[in-house]
């Protein structure tokens, strides 16, 4: 069975395959087992669909398969819609040394966006934080929030997603604020469904003066 890392290199290729298409060249007909059949099969479902035939709900050609469900997820079939969450109630704004942030936007869902044709998906779900930060001091800030967490109510943590933070989310998070500087921040983890479900979670941002949670529940 695939590890994490290669289930997403396999998702974002075959994302790759259904929203931009490839070369014949660039893709060989695989001959090998596990992920490779997984690709071919994927790939001839798309060319089916390219030509006009509807997307099969459950295609025999990955039926069986323990990479299908991300294969299809990948390809677009099945995909759950998008799922915004709720703000928590109060939501007021925190300092993290001279910079206030504030919660602006929560969504889950199994796939990231970028630029152009690159997409990237998983069978656990990208949780996607949107902050409104503004330096209110005199003085430029530099912080770096690639340090940022969700912590769960019994102390699990996850730490921002690397690969759909490329993708889709704000970069770099090593920056410098100029004095009342304002603009959003996208922050990108992947977790499992089930920790969505937690009550207790919140996000943790680190700055010279100590941290900050933010809940998000």
């Amino acid at each position: 069975m695939m590890n994490h890392r290669a289930s997403a290199s396999v998702a974002l290729l075959a994302a790759t395959l259904v929203l931009g298409g490839c070369k014949e060249e660039s893709v060989p007909d695989y001959g090998g087992t596990g992920d490779d059949r997984t690709l071919q099969k994927l790939r001839q479902e798309v060319d089916r669909v390219n030509q006009g035939g509807r997307p099969s709900q459950g295609p025999e050609a990955t039926r069986g398969d323990p990479n299908a469900n991300l294969a299809g997820l990948a390809a677009g079939i099945n995909v759950p819609a998008e799922r915004t969450w709720e703000l928590p109630s109060p939501n007021e704004a925190v300092r993290l040394d001279t910079l206030s942030v504030k919660l602006t936007g929560l969504e889950a869902s199994h796939s990231v966006k970028g630029s152009g044709k690159v997409s990237l998906t998983s069978e656990d779900l990208f949780f996607r934080v949107q902050l409104l930060t503004q330096n209110v001091g005199g003085a430029p800030l530099a912080l770096d929030l690639d340090g940022a967490k969700l912590f769960g109510a019994q102390g699990q943590s996850y730490g921002v997603a690397r690969d759909a933070q490329v993708v889709g989310g704000t970069r770099p998070l090593h920056r410098t604020w100029a004095p009342d500087e304002r603009t959003d921040v996208v922050l990108l983890f992947e977790l499992p469904p089930e920790a969505l479900r937690d009550d207790g979670l919140h996000l943790l941002l680190q700055g010279s003066g100590g941290d900050v949670r933010i809940p998000l529940k």
